[in-house]
C-alpha cells in the first residue's frame, strides 16, 4: 500500500516533547515501515560521510601531525606525546574513587562471565569414513578499541570493549579515547583507571573518526608506534559509525554503533513513570540520540508525555534531552495492537528495545531485530549500560536487522579445516570430476584424479615386484576390474588426460 502515516504533534500540551506517528488503521509493508519510523535526518548522515572521508585521508597522508591538528581543532588541546605513558595509567588506577572501582570490578566480573560463555566452540564432524571437517575459531591478533569521551565519560565502555576481546584470546589490544583539556590532554582519568584495571597498557589520546583511522592505518609518532589493528570496535557518534563504514574494507568492525537510541514497546499495562525515565536516560547521551515509544495505547502515550514534562526539567542535562526528544529521530508511534507494535519494533531495529507489556518475555521472544532486548519493568536499559553483564556496544540506525552486539566472537574468525584420507577422497572422485567438467575447470578434477592414478600405479608396481612371472608379458588378474582403486583410476581419465587419446584442449597433460 502507499498509504502515508499521519504525523502530528503530541496530543499533550502544545509544546510537547515527542511528535506522534499515527499508524492506526494503516497497513504498511516492511519497506514502508522502515521509512516512516523515526530516524536521524539523512542530511546529517551525508554530511558525516564527507567529513569523515577527509579525516581518514588526512591521517593516511600526514599521520601524527594530522592527529595533533585535529586534537587542537576538536578537543582544544595542544599535544606533545599522543600515547599515554604507562605510569599515567598506573596513577589513574591508584586514584580511582573506591566506589567507582568497586562498580567497575562488579561490571568486569559479570561481563567476563557472559563473554566467556558466548565464546564459540570448535566443531569436528566426520561426514563419511575418513572425511573429517573442523570448524576452528581463532582470535584476531590485534584489536583497536574506541572509548568515547565527548559529552560524557564512559569507563563502562572500556569494560564492554576490553573484556570480550580478552575472552576471545586477543593477543594485543590498543585503546583510543579523546584528549581532555582539563586533564592536560590525557583521556579522562576514570577511563585510564578502567583500562589499567583490565591490564591494558597501550592507550592513545585520540578521539573521533581520526582515532579509528589511526588504528586502522597505523601511525608513527617519534619513538611511539601505533601498529595497525585487525579489528575495530567501540561505540561513538555518527562520525565514529561512519568511519567504521568507510574503513570496513581495510579492517574488521563490530557494528555501526553510532549515536544511541532506545525504543520502548508498551501496552496499557506499562508504568508511564518508568517509560519516561528510560526515554530520558538515553536522550541525555547526545542531542541526536533517539527515543521512541511504540504503543497501541493513546492513554499511555499521553501519560508518558505528562511524565516527560515532570521529569525533564529536573534532569541535569535537560537542554540536551529536550533537543533529543524533539528531533526527527524521536517520537511516539501509535499502532492498532500488539501485532503491529511488534512489526514496528522489527522495522525500527532498535539498539536498545524495552518490552513493557503483559507477558513481556513471550513478546520479547517474537522480536527478530534489536541489538539488545530488556524484558519487563525491572530490566531498564541503564542496567545493560553498566552492570547487567550484557554488552552495551550495539548496532544502531536500523543495522540490527543484520548486525549483532559486541561479543567474544566479534574478535574471532572461523577457519575451516579439511582432512581426508586417500580412500575418502577416492569416494568423491567421480563427483568432483563431473562437477569440475560442468564448470569447464578440468584441472580441478585432474588434481584429484592424479592421486588415484598414483595409488593404482603404486599397487601395480608392488604386485609386479613380488610376482615370479615366467613371461615378460604381464597377465591381467582375474577380477581386477572390480578393484575400487582400479575403478577410481578409470574414472580419472578425463578428456585431455595422458593415455586417453583425446586432444589436449584444456592445456592438461
Amino acid at each position: 500500500m502507499n498509504a502515508q502515516p499521519h504525523t502530528t504533534p503530541s496530543s499533550g500540551p502544545a509544546d510537547a516533547h515527542l511528535r506522534v506517528v499515527d499508524l492506526r488503521g494503516r497497513h504498511l509493508g516492511w519497506d514502508e515501515l522502515r521509512r516512516v519510523v523515526p530516524r536521524q535526518a539523512a542530511s546529517s548522515v551525508s554530511a558525516a560521510e564527507d567529513a569523515v572521508r577527509g579525516i581518514i585521508e588526512d591521517v593516511r597522508t600526514r599521520g601524527a601531525d594530522a592527529l595533533r591538528e585535529l586534537a587542537h581543532r576538536f578537543d582544544g588541546v595542544e599535544q606533545d606525546r599522543i600515547r599515554v605513558a604507562p605510569e599515567q595509567i598506573a596513577r589513574a588506577v591508584a586514584e580511582l574513587d573506591p566506589a567507582v572501582r568497586r562498580a567497575l570490578e562488579t561490571a568486569i566480573a559479570r561481563t567476563r562471565a557472559f563473554a566467556e560463555a558466548q565464546r564459540p566452540r570448535d566443531v569436528e564432524v566426520e561426514v563419511a569414513p575418513g572425511a573429517v571437517l573442523r570448524h576452528r575459531w581463532t582470535a584476531v591478533r590485534r584489536a583497536g578499541l574506541y572509548i568515547p569521551g565527548g559529552l560524557a565519560v564512559y569507563p563502562s565502555s572500556v569494560v564492554m570493549n576490553v573484556v570480550p576481546a580478552q575472552a576471545a584470546g586477543v593477543e594485543s589490544v590498543v585503546l583510543c579515547s579523546p584528549p581532555q583539556k582539563e586533564f592536560g590532554g590525557l583521556p579522562h582519568p576514570v577511563i585510564l583507571g578502567a583500562a589499567g584495571l583490565l591490564g591494558v597498557d597501550e592507550v592513545w589520546a585520540v578521539g573521533g573518526a581520526q582515532s579509528l583511522a589511526a588504528m586502522a592505518l597505523g601511525v608513527t609518532d617519534g619513538q611511539d608506534v601505533l601498529e595497525p589493528v585487525n579489528t575495530l570496535t567501540g561505540p561513538g557518534n555518527i562520525f565514529v559509525a561512519t568511519a567504521k563504514r568507510q574503513l570496513r574494507s581495510l579492517v574488521g568492525v563490530d557494528a555501526e554503533a553510532g549515536t544511541t537510541e532506545i525504543a520502548v514497546l508498551a501496552d496499557d499495562s506499562a508504568d508511564p513513570r518508568f517509560v519516561a525515565a528510560d526515554l530520558i536516560s538515553q536522550a541525555e547521551h547526545d542531542p541526536a540520540a533517539g527515543s521512541v515509544l511504540i504503543t497501541d495505547s493513546p492513554d499511555l502515550a499521553r501519560a508518558v508525555e505528562r511524565e516527560l514534562f515532570a521529569q525533564v526539567p529536573e534532569a541535569r542535562h535537560r537542554e540536551r534531552i529536550t533537543t533529543a526528544l524533539g528531533g526527527p529521530q524521536s517520537g511516539v508511534v501509535l499502532t492498532d495492537g500488539l501485532e503491529q507494535s511488534i512489526d514496528v519494533a522489527d522495522a525500527y531495529a532498535a539498539e536498545h528495545l524495552e518490552i513493557h507489556t503483559r507477558d513481556a518475555r513471550e513478546v520479547a521472544a517474537r522480536v527478530r531485530n534489536a541489538g539488545a532486548i530488556f524484558v519487563g519493568p525491572y530490566s531498564p536499559v541503564p542496567l545493560g549500560d553498566y552492570a547487567a553483564g550484557s554488552n552495551h556496544v550495539l548496532p544502531t540506525g536500523g543495522t540490527a536487522v543484520f548486525a549483532s552486539g559486541l561479543q567474544a566472537a566479534s574478535f574471532m574468525k572461523a577457519v575451516q579445516v579439511v582432512e581426508y584420507t586417500r580412500e575418502a577422497l577416492a569416494e568423491l572422485e567421480e563427483d568432483i570430476v563431473a562437477l569440475s567438467g560442468s564448470e569447464d575447470l578440468p584441472a580441478h578434477g585432474r588434481a584429484v584424479a592424479l592421486r588415484s592414478e598414483d595409488h593404482v600405479a603404486e599397487g601395480a608396481h608392488g604386485a609386479a615386484g613380488s610376482a615370479a612371472a615366467p613371461s615378460a608379458t604381464p597377465r591381467s588378474t582375474p577380477g581386477a576390474e572390480d578393484d575400487p582403486a582400479s575403478r577410481a583410476g578409470d574414472a580419472a581419465r578425463v578428456p585431455g588426460a595422458p593415455g586417453t587419446g583425446s586432444p589436449d584442449t584444456h592445456g592438461k597433460g
